[in-house]
């Protein structure tokens, strides 16, 4: 029997691209001053590609902020300004060495560039009076950031309480802002690993070629295999060597892992992937091992 009735039904990748579609307008209509955070990475790249979308064929209305270590990964900072270059979109670099340099926040000598990054963003978020934040974070990353709704408040001290958080009912947000307080946005917030590498396969997104495998020198430590650079240099009995490996994410060089793989192709991504049992953050990020509730701690200080 032939079927007469056109299907209408969209794929599970069609209704997430949607749903973060709708998300980024109702921002950008929303709020006064919206900024995209841009690491350069692909969860990143990825909401870049969907605000591309979500208001083509104008610009996008809004500026791209990045938090700059000082030990990001150089491929990471080359494909941030290939997308920035042909994008035409203004990008602002909140720069941890110039925050420690003007007292912005301090460095210790123990505290690592991953949490100095806190104040770095508060203080750029307030500098440019920014009201809205879009982040990169998704649900099935980390434990503290399946607990954020879409729109995540934060204070006037740019703090979160995970005990006052708004209901977000049939994708009704409340957007509503007292003095001094602004609003994280996760437009990919329910995503997985696995949709946004499918999506990068999908729409062909350039990304980091440290993503896919390649030769690095790495060492081990803490159970995860380190870049070894100036910044990173072997302690006393860790020895680096030369070893296959692909990145899962991307961040401050000194607290980012990799791990051993030949995947050097999405496709070949997208299967290993596919039956991992360990979050790319639980795998590969120092800086969520201090403590159980590590990440949750960062994001009631002001974290991403």
């Amino acid at each position: 029997m032939t079927d007469t009735h056109a299907d209408y039904r969209l794929s599970q990748l069609d209704q997430l691209e949607a749903e973060s579609i709708h998300i980024f307008r109702e921002v950008a209509a929303e709020f006064e001053k919206p900024v995209l955070m841009f690491s350069g990475g692909k969860d990143s790249i990825v909401m870049l590609r969907l605000a591309e979308k979500a208001f083509y064929p104008a610009k996008i209305p809004f500026p791209v902020l990045q938090v700059d270590t000082g030990y990001d990964f150089p491929e990471v900072l080359a494909t941030r300004d290939s997308w920035v270059d042909r994008l035409g979109v203004r990008m602002i670099v909140a720069s941890v060495e110039e925050a420690i340099a003007t007292g912005v926040v301090v460095d210790d000598g123990k505290t690592s560039r991953n949490r100095l990054q806190i104040g770095t963003l508060l203080h750029a978020v307030e500098e440019n009076g920014f009201t809205a934040a879009f982040g990169g974070g998704r649900r099935d990353e980390e434990k503290a950031r399946a607990k954020e709704r879409i729109y995540s408040h934060r204070d006037e001290f740019g703090q979160w309480d995970p005990k006052n958080q708004r209901p977000e009912l049939w994708n009704l947000y409340n957007g509503r802002l007292h003095q001094g307080e602004h609003m994280r946005i996760f437009p990919i917030s329910n995503w997985t690993e696995l949709d946004v590498w499918d999506y990068i396969g999908r729409e062909g997104i350039e990304i980091p070629n440290i993503y896919f495998s390649h030769q690095r020198r790495v060492f081990e430590r803490d159970g995860m295999l380190l870049t070894e650079s100036e910044h990173n240099p072997c302690k006393n009995g860790e020895i680096a060597s030369e070893r296959t490996v692909r990145f899962r994410t991307v961040g401050d060089l000194t607290m980012t892992g990799c791990v051993e793989s030949t995947a050097s192709t999405v496709e070949e991504i997208i299967e290993e992937v596919a039956v991992a049992r360990v979050t790319e953050r639980g795998a590969t990020r120092g800086d969520d091992r201090f403590s159980e509730a590590a990440m949750e701690d960062r994001k009631k200080e002001g974290y991403f």
